[in-house]
């Protein structure tokens, strides 16, 4: 039985932005040997829920909205993209199965953003930097990322040849304008942009539950970057051992 993975519809109105970008989160789950499950934005609550109980695992993919600054306590920037309340009513739902049931989840850019508000965290909510976050998918590396090795995204990341010290660098593709800025509960950051300082990666401390964010976007370079392919075979390797053991019954032939 493969690993079922839920993935929420990046975005509950621009249909032709979730078109795009939904497949590319399909197949890299596909890729890693999990089933993806599609969570539409636009069903019921008691739906939704059906859905996401049925699921060993979650993505939460990147979006165009923004989270809603009121949700940290700050007022909204000039440069803050209107929020996408159905989007992060799923998101929520997912955050608190996950938290409840120990599921393994994964978050992309948004995702990121969403878990760490999520966990009580702050956003930054415009980057000015000389580096270029906003660089897009035509632009395969805009910038490197430095992981601590110590990590949990460090150690599933494997870099090779394997470098020593605290830290170890990668290239990453980068869709942002916002990033993570005050840690939320249970959570820590692990990667760091080294030219201005954003977060480009955070994770949860307790070992016994896989919560990983990237703030850049795997899902576009799984074909061709070992790390991209890393995380998700991460996500389904945790996601595997959510799924109840078949129960034999004894007294049957």
């Amino acid at each position: 039985m493969l690993p079922r993975i839920a993935i929420p519809v990046p975005h509950s109105e621009d249909m032709e932005y979730a078109g795009r970008a939904l497949p590319q989160y399909v197949h890299a789950v596909q890729m890693a040997g999990g089933e993806p499950v599609c969570i539409p934005l636009n069903l019921s609550a008691a739906e939704i829920t059906t859905l996401i109980e049925n699921c060993d695992g979650a993505i939460l993919p990147g979006s165009k909205a923004d989270v809603d600054p009121a949700k940290y306590g700050s007022p909204k920037h000039l440069k803050t993209a209107a929020a996408d309340f159905r989007r992060d009513t799923v998101d929520e739902m997912l955050l608190r199965d996950a938290y409840a049931k120990h599921k393994p989840v994964l978050g992309i850019c948004y995702g990121l953003q969403i878990l760490n508000v999520f966990r009580g965290g702050t956003l930054r909510q415009h980057i000015e930097s000389p580096v270029n976050h906003q660089a897009g998918k035509s632009v395969p590396i805009a910038h490197t990322a430095d992981i601590k090795s110590d990590s949990r995204l460090g150690r599933l990341l494997v870099p090779v040849p394997h470098t020593s010290g605290d830290e170890f660098s990668i290239p990453v593709n980068s869709s942002h304008h916002q990033s993570a800025e005050v840690a939320g509960r249970g959570l820590r950051f692990v990667a760091r942009c080294p030219d201005d300082g954003i977060i480009e990666g955070l994770e949860g401390i307790a070992a016994d539950h896989f919560v990983v964010a990237v703030q850049w976007h795997p899902e576009r370079s799984v074909e061709n970057d070992e790390h991209s392919r890393a995380l998700f075979h991460a996500l389904i390797k945790a996601a595997q051992l959510k799924i109840p053991e078949t129960v034999v019954d004894s007294t049957t032939g």
